[in-house]
């Protein structure tokens, strides 16, 4: 009697397949997973970029006074921010503030970060803000 031997089991070239498909599912993973926190990052940077301007917005008119002009700034050495104050015009036809002493300002706030490389980021935020006319 011959008897053959029937082994059981993998060749090298299907386990070689095996581990190139494991390596590049491990790859398209770490990507997915890089891009996540790449994309969590970004967020909280501009998170914190809309709470500096929003605080700047807030500040404008009660620390600093509502007056035509712009200032500029860092804020953590990171961040950096500039307010710029301008008179609103109004339609005289629609509204007369004139008549009840009052001036109207836009306030624009303008945050920018980022390493100056061309990936600069920024955001704007604007609004509008009354005043009272001092007399003259």
């Amino acid at each position: 009697m011959i008897q053959t031997n029937k082994q059981q089991g993998f060749s090298l070239l299907e386990i070689l397949i095996a581990f190139s498909i494991l390596a590049l599912s491990i790859g398209i993973l770490l990507k997915i997973f890089s891009g996540g926190v790449n994309t969590a990052v970004v967020a909280e940077e501009y998170t914190a970029a809309v709470q500096i301007a929003e605080a700047l917005m807030t500040r404008t008119g009660v620390e600093t006074p509502l007056q035509t002009g712009e200032t500029s700034g860092l804020e953590n050495e990171y961040y950096h921010w500039r307010v710029t104050i301008d008179p609103y015009l109004l339609n005289p036809e629609k509204v007369d503030i004139k008549a009840l002493n009052l001036v109207l300002f836009k306030v624009d706030v303008t945050v920018s970060w980022g390493e100056g490389n061309g990936s600069e980021r920024q955001i704007e935020l604007s609004t509008l803000k009354l005043a009272s006319e001092k007399p003259s």
